[in-house]
């Protein structure tokens, strides 16, 4: 289907946010624009300092804009206070973080639960676990697991709730390259099987070849947007 042709999930509209440092101001987005369709994959494309995580948290609900306007599904929450937020997060969007954030006492399982207990439809956390790749670590703690199976449990926690959106804060930062590669392919498959409209903050150029969309930030503004030619697996990137 065309992009042009699906719904509309996430709508900016001239996002500003500006943050106060002692006596100097910071203007962290200065009039964003942007549309996230049902069930594309997006890279978010830029240098550290660029705005990247500061629009995904906006987009997430963990924070909020200077100026502009944010809507999810044509629901405004441009002035949403912070009960509605957290309601809005709980139950429309996922997150997965460089780090991943896990409780050491507790399994896989029981850490994916977390989620799935306060979840409206939650996939069963053996599902999700599953799901990406770790139906056999089902009961492992954290400190068992390799640094590319702790993202892969953080991926699984964010899914299991069903969420329409994920969004991922350089989620391969903290790993090497094939164990990048791993994750990335579990966030594709996420993509494409659950049809989850997913969005990748990332540093690294060639990963935004797995992209249907590109936009790639810099000071704060879009500089640009593509649509790769020939889409890559996560297996065919190079970095």
């Amino acid at each position: 289907m065309s992009p042009d042709a699906r719904t509309t999930v996430l709508e900016a509209r001239d996002l500003t946010k500006r943050y106060r440092m002692g006596e100097v101001e910071v203007l962290a987005l200065a009039g964003v624009d942007l549309e996230l369709v049902e069930g594309e994959l997006l890279v978010l494309l830029g240098a550290s300092g660029s705005g990247k995580s500061t629009l995904v948290n906006i987009l997430g609900g963990l924070d909020t804009a200077t100026s502009g306007r944010l809507a999810y599904r044509g629901q405004d929450l441009t002035d949403a206070d912070e009960d509605d937020l957290t309601a809005y997060r709980r139950r429309h969007v996922g997150f997965v973080f460089q780090f991943y954030n896990l409780i050491p006492s507790l399994t896989a399982r029981e850490n994916v639960a977390l989620v799935t207990e306060i979840a409206d439809d939650p996939m069963d956390p053996v599902e999700a676990l599953t799901l990406v790749g770790l139906g056999e670590r089902l009961d492992h703690f954290p400190a068992q697991l390799s640094g590319g199976e702790q993202q892969r449990v953080a991926v699984a926690r964010a899914v299991a709730k069903r969420p329409d959106v994920l969004l991922c804060d350089e989620p391969t930062g903290a790993l090497d390259f094939a164990t990048g590669i791993k994750v990335l392919a579990v966030l594709e498959r996420v993509n494409r099987e659950l049809g989850t409209t997913t969005v990748i903050i990332t540093h690294n150029a060639p990963i935004a070849a797995i992209a249907e969309r590109v936009i790639t930030l810099a000071d704060g503004r879009i500089a640009g947007t593509t649509r790769p030619a020939t889409r890559l697996r996560p297996e065919e990137v190079r970095w």
